[in-house]
């Protein structure tokens, strides 16, 4: 999105230090916006090499309020100013519902729904007094159709449907956009706990045949944050290969 002035575009990304969240980092950073991006262990800071940009990392925890303003402050005085958010951060704790521990529901909620409130309440405050900015949830095909074993991640992921809605909204007046992108089967991390049969069993369901990369949500993701999107609020765009048609 311009920002005129010739000033470079500032982002920031919550959980980028790997899958979904580093391949966003490394597109934009290498189209040549700043990036801070978020990680929650402080083993994890390796910058990935992304040219263009600025890249920063900061470690925080995605359910601290505290912590969501202090990276929305930091972002803009490092970078000059801040255009997008990017709500990213996500866990999983996958099991049968009459088996799933209480901490298995509020862990999951708290980082994937409750973080994206919190990141997106610190950053629409600074949104709405300067009149522009993006926020990009990244939701889930299983907050739109289900998954078994997934009680509280398609509870969490459909909750970030509705605060999309809900926010763009509300933020529209100030020219600001909510969106969000709903992934499919993506190859990253979380697939690793995947068993062999069920991969070939999504594989034959998923029309495209094949599960996705992670470059192909960070270039929807691009998009969403482009000039190209300013007209584009409220939207719920999957990236799933078509399996939820």
């Amino acid at each position: 999105m311009s920002n005129g002035g010739g000033r470079r575009k500032a982002a920031v990304v919550t959980g980028g230090s790997r899958g979904l969240g580093q391949a966003i980092v490394q597109r934009l950073a290498s189209s040549g916006w700043d990036v801070l991006f978020t990680h929650s262990r402080e083993a994890q800071q390796t910058l990935p090499d992304c040219g263009g940009g600025r890249v920063l990392a900061m470690q925080a925890d995605v359910r601290d309020a505290a912590a969501a303003r202090e990276v929305i402050h930091t972002a803009r005085s490092e970078f000059g100013g801040l255009h997008v958010l990017v709500n990213n951060a996500g866990i999983t704790r996958d099991r049968a519902l009459t088996m799933m521990l209480e901490s298995d529901w509020s862990d999951v909620l708290d980082v994937n729904l409750s973080g994206a409130f919190l990141y997106s309440q610190a950053a629409a405050r600074l949104f709405m007094r300067q009149m522009s900015g993006r926020i990009i949830n990244i939701s889930s095909i299983s907050g739109l159709r289900g998954v078994p074993g997934q009680t509280n991640y398609s509870a969490a992921k459909a909750g970030m449907i509705g605060l999309t809605k809900a926010m763009a909204r509300e933020l529209g007046p100030f020219n600001v956009t909510v969106n969000a992108v709903a992934p499919g089967y993506i190859e990253t991390q979380m697939l690793s706990k995947l068993t062999p049969h069920y991969k070939a069993k999504m594989t034959k369901q998923t029309p495209m045949g094949r599960f996705g990369c992670p470059e192909d949500v960070s270039g929807v993701v691009e998009f969403l944050a482009s000039d190209a999107a300013g007209y584009v609020t409220g939207q719920i765009i999957s990236v799933d290969g078509g399996l939820g048609i």
